[in-house]
C-alpha cells in the first residue's frame, strides 16, 4: 500500500465522488456520511506521510512513474519532495473538515458533495504531479467543479462570480498551456517530465529575440516563457492587477467553499511558480523575481490591507486579507534566501489554515443572522463568549501576533527579503501595522462594545462547528510555538531550489 500512497490520496475521494453518486438523493445523510468515509483515508495518509518523509531528503520521495502515453512519452508521475508536502498536507486536512462545514447544504446535497470529491481529487492531483500533462489534467479538473460550487450553491449573485471566477482561470490556464507547449517542443527528447525540463532548464534561451517588444526588453525565450506561465499562477495567488475575481467568488460561495479557495486553491498559484518557474527557467527567475514578485507582492501587502480596512461586508474583508497575507508569500520567494523561500512556505500553510478558520468564523454568525455586515453585530462576546474565544485566536493569529502560527512565517520573510531590498521590506512591514488596525477595528465592532438587540439570544456555537475550528486553532498554536514541525519538512528542499536559482542572480 506504502507504494501508492499518493495516488490513494488523490484518487480515494474520486471513487467517493462516485458512490456518492450512486446513491439515493432522497437519503441526504448517507451522502454526507459517504463523503466523510471517502475523506478520512486521505487524512490518515497524509499523517503517516507526515512520520515517514525524510526532512533531511532534498529529492523526490514516494514517486510512482510508469508509462501512460508512450507515443508522446507521455507518464503517471507523481511524487513529494519539502515544497509540496506540506500542501497535500494542508489539503487532506481542511477538506476532511469541510465536509462537515457543509452540512447545512440543503439544496442538490448529491451534486454538491460529488463535486466537493471530484475537486478534492484536483487538488491534491496538482500538488503531487511530476508530469507536465499530468499537472494540467488535475489543474483543470479543479477549474469545474469550484465553477459549479460557487454557480449553483453560492449567494445572490453566484452566475456573475462563478462566470468572472471561469474566465479569469481559464485564462490564465491557456497562456499556461502555451507555454507547457513551448517547453515540450523544445526539450530533446520531447518530455513533459518536469525532472527532465528541470535538467534542461538552464540550457534554455536567454538572447533576445529580436521580435517587438521583446527585442527592447531584451528577452528571451526563457522570459517569455517565464511571463506566460507567472501570470496563469499570478491569476490563482492573486497577484495584483489580477486579483478582482476573488472578492466576488468569496463573498457568493459557500463557506466550506470559501475555506477551500482561500486555503488550498491560492496556494497553488505559488507553488506552481516555485515548483515549475524556479527550477525550469533560472535565469529568467533571477532577472524578473524582483520586479514580478518582490515589487508585487509588497504592493499586494499594502493594497490588500488598506482594502480590507474598507470593507462593510465581513467575509469581503477576509477576501482582501488573502490578497495581503499572499504578499508576504512573493515577497519570501524573490529574497532568494533561506530565512525568506522557508518563510514563503510556511505563511503559504499558515495562511491556509488561519484563513480557514476565519471564513469558517464568519459562516458561524452568517448561519444564524443571514448577513455578513460588520456594523450589523456587536457586543457578541456577551452572547456567544466561547465562540469570541475561538475567533479571537484566529483573528490574533492573522494579525501576526507572536506566539501563533502567522508571526513566525511572517518575521521569516521580512528577514530574509531585508537582506535583498531593505526599502521594499520596509513597506511590506507597514502591512502588519494596517492589519492590526483593520482587523482590532472589525473585533470592536463584532464582537464588542453595547449588544444588539436582535442577537441578545443568538445560539452559541455548536459542537459541529466546533468540531471544524478546533484542530485548525490547535495548529496555529502548536506551529506558533514550535515552527520546526513544519520548517523541518521544507528546509532542504527548499533551500536546495535556492542554489539552483542563486548562480544566475547578477
Amino acid at each position: 500500500m506504502t507504494d501508492h500512497v499518493l495516488s490513494y490520496m488523490a484518487f480515494f475521494p474520486l471513487a467517493g465522488a462516485v458512490a456518492v453518486l450512486l446513491l439515493p438523493s432522497s437519503r441526504p445523510n448517507w451522502i454526507r456520511w459517504t463523503s466523510v468515509i471517502f475523506t478520512v483515508p486521505p487524512l490518515l495518509l497524509g499523517v503517516w506521510l507526515y512520520f515517514h518523509f525524510d526532512p533531511n531528503n532534498p529529492g523526490l520521495q514516494f514517486v510512482e512513474k510508469f508509462a501512460w502515453i508512450p507515443s508522446y512519452n507521455i507518464q503517471y508521475f507523481v511524487g513529494i519532495d519539502g515544497i509540496s508536502i506540506s500542501m497535500v498536507l494542508l489539503t487532506a486536512l481542511l477538506s476532511f473538515l469541510c465536509i462537515f462545514a457543509s452540512w447545512g447544504i440543503e439544496k442538490g446535497v448529491k451534486g454538491y458533495y460529488a463535486l466537493f470529491l471530484l475537486l478534492d481529487t484536483g487538488m491534491v492531483g496538482v500538488f503531487i504531479a511530476l508530469d507536465f500533462f499530468l499537472f494540467y489534467i488535475f489543474w483543470e479538473v479543479m477549474l469545474l467543479p469550484m465553477y459549479f460550487l460557487i454557480g449553483i450553491w453560492g449567494g445572490p449573485r453566484r452566475e456573475y462570480a462563478a462566470i468572472k471566477f471561469f474566465l479569469y482561470t481559464l485564462f490564465g490556464s491557456v497562456l499556461m498551456l502555451l507555454a507547457i507547449l513551448a517547453l515540450y517542443f523544445t526539450s530533446e527528447p520531447h518530455t513533459f517530465d518536469m525532472t527532465q525540463l528541470i535538467a534542461q532548464g538552464a540550457n534554455y534561451s536567454t538572447k533576445p529575440i529580436g521580435m517587438w517588444p521583446f527585442d527592447q526588453l531584451r528577452w528571451g525565450f526563457q522570459h517569455i516563457v517565464w511571463m506566460g506561465l507567472f501570470i496563469g499562477f499570478a491569476i490563482k495567488i492573486p497577484a495584483f492587477p489580477f486579483h478582482t475575481w476573488l472578492p466576488d467568488a468569496h463573498v457568493e460561495a459557500p463557506t466550506a467553499i470559501s475555506v477551500i479557495l482561500a486555503g488550498v486553491l491560492l496556494k497553488m498559484g505559488t507553488y506552481g511558480i516555485l515548483r515549475i518557474n524556479f527550477p525550469m527557467l533560472p535565469q529568467a527567475t533571477a532577472d524578473l523575481s524582483y520586479a514580478f514578485l518582490g515589487v508585487l507582492g509588497t504592493w499586494n501587502i499594502i493594497y490588500g490591507a488598506l482594502c480590507a480596512m474598507a470593507q462593510k461586508d465581513f467575509k469581503k474583508l477576509v477576501a482582501y486579507s488573502s490578497v495581503s497575507h499572499m504578499g508576504y508569500v512573493m515577497l519570501g520567494m524573490a529574497s532568494f534566501t533561506p530565512q525568506g523561500i522557508n518563510g514563503a512556505v510556511l505563511q503559504m500553510f499558515n495562511h491556509g489554515i488561519i484563513t480557514g478558520m476565519l471564513f469558517l468564523m464568519v459562516g458561524v454568525i452568517y448561519d444564524r443572522a443571514h448577513h455578513r455586515e460588520i456594523e450589523g453585530f456587536g457586543g457578541l462576546a456577551a452572547v456567544m463568549p466561547v465562540y469570541t474565544a475561538i475567533s479571537a485566536l484566529a483573528i490574533f493569529a492573522s494579525m501576526g501576533l507572536p506566539g501563533l502560527s502567522g508571526f513566525i512565517s511572517e518575521v521569516l520573510v521580512l528577514l530574509g527579503s531585508w537582506q535583498k531590498s531593505p526599502v521594499l521590506t520596509a513597506f511590506a512591514a507597514t502591512g502588519v501595522i494596517l492589519t492590526a488596525g483593520y482587523l482590532l477595528w472589525t473585533v470592536q465592532r463584532v464582537y464588542l462594545g453595547m449588544t444588539n438587540e436582535k442577537y441578545k439570544l443568538m445560539p452559541e456555537i455548536n459542537a459541529r462547528e466546533l468540531f471544524t475550528m478546533i484542530p485548525l486553532g490547535i495548529i496555529v498554536i502548536i506551529v506558533g510555538v514550535y515552527p520546526s514541525v513544519v520548517l523541518d519538512l521544507l528546509r532542504a528542499s527548499l533551500n536546495q531550489l535556492n542554489q539552483v536559482v542563486i548562480p544566475h542572480l547578477s
